[in-house]
C-alpha cells in the first residue's frame, strides 16, 4: 500500500509539471487545467488512505462540502470577478495551510505531538536539537506566512470588489507599524526557541500578528499596482504549502508548493517589469514609490467622434489595433468585439489585440477573457510584439483601457504611472476611444491620450457602442 501510495503522489506530481506547463499556452490552457485539476484530485484521493487517519466522515463530508461551494461560486462568478475569486481562493489556500500547522501546535501543546517528536530525536544526539529548532521555525513559518496570505488575499479582493478603496490607504508611522509587525514576529519565533515555557501563548500571539499584517502589507498598495500583489500574494501561498509539506513528509504538497511559489515568484518579477516596479520595492511594501504627485493638468481639448463616422474610419483602414481593457470586461464586450473584428477582416481589413501584461485586474485577465469569445490566439500580441507596428497602424481602437496608454508613463515625471512601459497607440495615424466617461483610470490620473489631437473619443456602453459599430460597419 504504501509503495502505491508513492506512486499515486509521484504521479499528481507529474500532473502538477505538465499542468502548469500546459498553462503557460493560451492553445493548451483548458488542458493544462484539466492536467492539474487531475492532479489535485489524485492527491486528495491518496491522502485519504494514510495509515491511522481518523475521523474520515468528517474529512469526506468537508471534501463534498467544499466541493459543491466551489461549484457553485465559479458556477456563477462572471468574468469580470475571476481577479477577486482567483484572490480569494489563493487566501484560503493559506488559511488552510496555517490552520494544519496551529493544529499540530494544539497536538503538541495538548496532544502527543510533543511526545512523538521527542522519540523521534531521542536517538539523534545533538542532531536532534537542530531538528528540534528547524521543526519549530518551519512550523512557525507556515503559520505565519499562511496567515498573511489569507488576510492579504481577503484585503486585495475587498479592493478588487470596490468594497475598500483601490487607492493606497496610508496613516502615520505606516511603514514603521508595518514593518515593526514583522519584526516582532521575528522574535517570537526566536523566543519560543529560547523560552519554549512561554510557548503557548507566543503561538497565538504570532498567528493574530499575522493575520494583522497580512491587511497592513495590502493596505498602502494601489489598484494600478494590484497584479503584482495578487502574484506575490500567491507565490507566499506557495511557500507556506511547501512548509508544511516539509513538515508532515508529504511530497505533493512539498513540491505542489515550490511549483506555486516559485511560478508566482516568476510571474511577481514580470508584473514588476510590466509596471516599471523593483522587486525590492515590492517586497517593502513601497508599490507606489515611483510616482511622486498627480500627473500635470491637461489643457488640451476633447474631440468625439459618432458612431457612423468612426465606422467608416475602420472599414476604409489597412490596419487595426484593438486595445482592451478593464472597462471591456465590465461591459462583457468581447463578443461584439470580435464579431467586429471578424466583419473588417472580411472587409480586407487586417485586425489584430495589443496585450498589455497587467491590463485588468490581474495577469492574463484579457488573454482569458477574449478566449471565451474565441478569439483566435494568433491575433493575441504582447506588448513587445506590438509597439514597433504603431506608427504603420491606420487605427487604434482603445476599448476601456486607460492606464497602459497613458503617456505621461513616459512624458511626466511627476505622474503616478511615470517609468512604466506602456502599448505606444499615440503612434499611430487616429486613435478611437471608446469609454463611459472622462473619469480617470485605476491609477487615479487623467489620460494624455485623451487629449491627443489624433484621439477621437465615442462614449458610451462599450458593448451597445461595438454593437452600433458592427450595424453601421455592415451598412456600408
Amino acid at each position: 500500500m504504501e509503495t502505491l501510495m508513492e506512486v499515486g503522489y509521484l504521479v499528481a506530481l507529474v500532473c502538477f509539471v505538465l499542468g502548469i506547463k500546459g498553462m503557460s499556452d493560451p492553445a493548451t490552457s483548458n488542458r493544462g487545467n484539466l492536467v492539474l485539476a487531475l492532479g489535485m484530485g489524485l492527491a486528495v484521493l491518496v491522502t485519504l488512505f494514510l495509515p491511522g487517519l481518523s475521523n474520515l466522515p468528517y474529512i469526506l463530508g468537508s471534501l463534498v462540502l467544499g466541493s459543491v461551494i466551489g461549484l457553485r461560486m465559479s458556477g456563477q462568478a462572471k468574468m469580470t470577478e475571476m481577479p477577486q475569486m482567483v484572490s480569494l481562493l489563493n487566501g484560503f489556500g493559506g488559511l488552510a495551510a496555517a490552520l494544519v500547522a496551529l493544529a499540530e501546535v494544539v497536538d503538541l501543546l495538548y496532544g502527543e505531538g510533543l511526545l512523538r517528536l521527542l522519540t523521534q530525536t531521542s536517538g539523534m544526539g545533538s542532531m536532534g536539537s537542530y531538528y528540534l529548532v528547524f521543526y519549530i521555525v518551519t512550523l512557525m513559518i507556515s503559520l505565519s506566512v499562511g496567515g498573511i496570505s489569507f488576510t492579504g488575499s481577503v484585503f486585495a479582493m475587498a479592493k478588487l470588489d470596490g468594497k475598500v478603496s483601490g487607492q493606497p490607504i496610508r496613516f502615520p508611522m505606516q511603514g514603521l507599524v508595518t514593518n515593526g509587525l514583522l519584526f516582532a514576529q521575528v522574535l517570537l519565533i526566536v523566543g519560543m526557541i529560547l523560552a519554549p515555557t512561554y510557548a503557548e501563548p507566543m503561538v497565538y500571539l504570532l498567528f493574530v500578528l499575522s493575520l494583522v499584517y497580512g491587511v497592513l502589507f495590502v493596505m498602502p498598495i494601489g489598484g494600478a499596482d494590484m497584479p503584482v500583489v495578487i502574484s506575490f500574494l500567491n507565490s507566499l501561498t506557495g511557500l507556506t504549502a511547501a512548509t508544511t509539506g516539509l513538515l508532515f513528509d508529504n511530497r505533493a504538497m512539498l513540491m505542489g508548493g515550490v511549483l506555486v511559489g516559485a511560478s508566482g515568484v516568476y510571474l511577481t518579477v514580470l508584473m514588476c517589469k510590466a509596471m516599471n516596479r523593483t522587486l525590492g520595492a515590492v517586497l517593502l511594501g513601497q508599490f507606489n514609490a515611483s510616482g511622486g504627485g498627480a500627473g500635470r493638468e491637461m489643457n488640451g481639448q476633447i474631440r468625439e467622434i459618432g458612431t457612423y463616422d468612426a465606422a467608416v474610419l475602420l472599414a476604409y483602414s489597412s490596419r487595426v489595433v484593438v486595445v482592451p481593457g478593464y472597462g471591456m470586461a465590465v461591459a462583457q464586450a468581447q463578443h461584439p468585439m470580435h464579431e467586429l473584428e471578424k466583419l473588417l477582416v472580411s472587409k480586407g481589413v487586417q485586425c489584430r489585440y495589443a496585450i498589455h501584461p497587467v491590463a485588468g485586474r490581474m495577469p492574463g485577465h484579457m488573454n482569458v477573457l477574449l478566449a471565451e469569445a474565441d478569439v483566435s490566439y494568433d491575433l493575441l500580441l504582447e506588448m513587445e510584439a506590438i509597439n514597433p507596428e504603431f506608427p504603420q497602424t491606420d487605427v487604434v481602437v482603445v476599448v476601456g483601457a486607460n492606464d497602459v496608454v497613458n503617456p505621461a508613463a513616459e512624458t511626466d515625471p511627476g505622474s503616478p504611472v511615470y517609468g512604466m512601459p506602456i502599448l505606444k497607440a499615440y503612434q499611430a495615424k487616429n486613435i478611437i476611444v471608446i469609454k463611459r466617461s472622462m473619469a480617470a483610470g485605476y491609477a487615479g490620473v487623467e489620460n494624455e491620450l485623451f487629449y491627443d489631437p489624433k484621439t477621437r473619443m465615442l462614449f458610451g456602453d462599450a458593448k451597445a457602442v461595438l454593437s452600433e459599430l458592427i450595424q453601421a460597419v455592415k451598412g456600408l
